[in-house]
């Protein structure tokens, strides 16, 4: 059965011998982040790799408080959180419900009902206020202190306490769709924190449809991208306002629910790149098997995981910018100061003796890139939807994912590693990639040994090297502008006589199978090993 809440979550970690509980007093400042980090790198390069969940019970300057750390930080926690042995299982669901057989006749169909069933029971339910355990506790007006939650600083330089693992949940005004996110918010006093999501993120597309709405005659005049998330330009669009239109805009709110501490599948959900209309709740259904409860916001018109821990309700105004960072990042770099949104909480609900859920990034591999590799073998089976030569994915952890794509491709004929490159580039966040690069399908792209073989022996760097303009991580602190910059794509496959190589292509090694299979038998006989 699926885990009803972080609670049951923490009991299996438990039963698995894969929580660690620290009773030691641990500041929230910088300590946990260290222990954290620690933990993470564990085992590095080796099958164990990823120290243990942390469930830190004494909290410096927050008695009582618990703060969980590091709980998808193993490949193992990975399949547990999602219920699975494997995560190309969860690849294959997604592939049988994109492809399924074609009905030959009125029993097939019949056979087909059940499937249709299970897709439908994965939409999410709304429950009553009084079944919500997020609604034990509720803080409104006064009573609102954001200060009390013991929130992290994880690196030194950082520009104050970040919350790292919300689910950020707002509605598109135009469809109604529910939108949950992943962005961190810095933590400005007790009712106030910014909201870090980067221009090209859905929530930042909220607002602006917000903004098109209050005044659509400036639209066209105003940076909105500047106006959402962040930017050099978000103080001259501005100005290009008449005080009319500015007190508008300003006078207008976009409301946003934050979930703070949700059963895995629901916080996974939540930086998965789901296809434009499909629900992150859905989601969370399709992986636990099991339909997320929610619950309608006290004070917004949203509706939030009933079994989270923690729920902030609240809004940010519109054209309304301020000061976040610098903060410490999952690339290893600081991410400098910019401007962005500020969320303004009107009420805190949360359980009783609340759990509060967190996670630092820094340089890899740490707990995020578990969760990375995790989205990169579940979503698959979506980029082969639409570029249905690539056989495999590799995102490696020190890529930081969006700066090194490696892919296996069945090349059928010229050009072809180069038409996938330009198709990654055109799909969703993979957008962002910095760096790609194409081999044949007999190379193991999860071997980064045989990638480098294969790439420095199969590239003529002038001909197999290509490079584009466009849009770039908000991360990217090398890019020649925000935003903006260069991308790479390099042909590792080999070279064909219609792509313009005319000598002939020479074969790899490999050991004659009958030898191998010899040797095999009497390699234990040996002793060698």
């Amino acid at each position: 059965m699926a885990y009803n809440d972080l609670r049951d979550w923490i009991k299996q970690l438990d039963r698995a011998g894969e929580l660690k509980r620290i009773t030691v007093e641990v500041d929230p400042i910088l300590e946990m982040a260290e222990i954290a980090d620690r933990a993470a790198k564990m085992g590095r390069g080796t099958p164990k790799a990823g120290g243990p969940a942390l469930l830190f019970e004494n909290v410096k300057g927050h008695p009582g408080a618990r703060v969980l750390m590091n709980q998808f930080g193993s490949e193992r926690r990975m399949r547990l959180a999602l219920e699975t042995d494997s995560l190309d299982a969860i690849a294959d669901r997604i592939r049988t419900l994109m492809k399924p057989e074609t009905p030959a006749s009125f029993v097939d169909k019949l056979k087909m009902l059940p499937k249709l069933a299970e897709v439908g029971s994965f939409f999410p339910k709304v429950v009553a206020a009084k079944d919500a355990p997020c609604k034990q506790v509720i803080h409104r007006g006064e009573s609102v202190n954001l200060l009390d939650l013991p929130i992290l600083k994880t690196w030194p330089q950082d520009g104050g306490r970040f919350i790292t693992l919300p689910c950020v949940m707002t509605r598109d005004p135009k469809t109604g769709k529910r939108n949950v996110g992943m962005y961190r918010m810095q933590v400005y006093d007790g009712k106030t924190t910014g909201m870090h999501w980067q221009r090209q993120k859905v929530a930042a597309e909220h607002m602006r449809e917000r903004l098109r709405e209050t005044s659509p005659d400036s639209a066209s005049r105003v940076d909105l991208m500047a106006l959402t998330a962040g930017g050099t330009t978000a103080a001259s669009s501005l100005e290009t306002l008449n005080s009319t239109t500015l007190t508008k805009i300003r006078g207008r709110r976009m409301e946003v629910a934050v979930a703070i501490g949700t059963d895995p599948a629901t916080t996974f959900s939540a930086i998965v790149p789901a296809p434009p209309d499909v629900e992150e709740f859905l989601i969370s259904g399709f992986l636990r098997q099991k339909p997320l409860e929610l619950v309608k916001a006290e004070t917004v018109d949203l509706e939030v995981p009933a079994n989270a821990e923690y729920i902030l309700e609240g809004y940010v105004q519109l054209g309304e910018l301020q000061t976040e960072g610098p903060f410490g990042d999952h690339t290893g770099f600081y991410t400098m100061q910019d401007e962005y949104p500020v969320f303004h909480i009107t009420c805190i609900t949360h359980r009783k003796n609340p759990i509060y859920a967190a996670t630092i990034v820094g340089k890899p591999p740490m707990e995020d890139a578990w969760m990375g590799k995790a989205v990169e073998r579940i979503f698959l089976p979506l980029m082969q939807l639409t570029l249905p030569e690539i056989v495999d994915v590799n995102l490696p952890a020190e890529g930081v994912f969006h700066n090194l794509m490696i892919v296996s491709i069945r090349k059928s004929y010229a050009g072809q590693a180069r038409k996938v490159m330009n198709g990654i580039w055109a799909m969703g966040q993979a957008m962002f990639t910095k760096c790609i690069i194409v081999v044949d399908e007999d190379c193991d792209v999860q071997d980064l040994a045989e990638v480098t073989l294969r790439t420095t022996n199969n590239i003529d760097p002038e001909r197999d090297i290509q490079f584009t303009l466009g849009p770039v991580d908000s991360l990217d602190h090398a890019s020649r502008l925000p935003n903006y910059g260069s991308k790479m794509g390099i042909d590792a496959t080999r070279k064909w006589a219609a792509e313009g190589f005319t000598r002939p292509w020479p074969p790899m090694l490999e050991m004659d199978p009958g030898v191998k299979k010899k040797v095999d038998a009497i390699w234990k006989k040996l002793g060698i090993e």
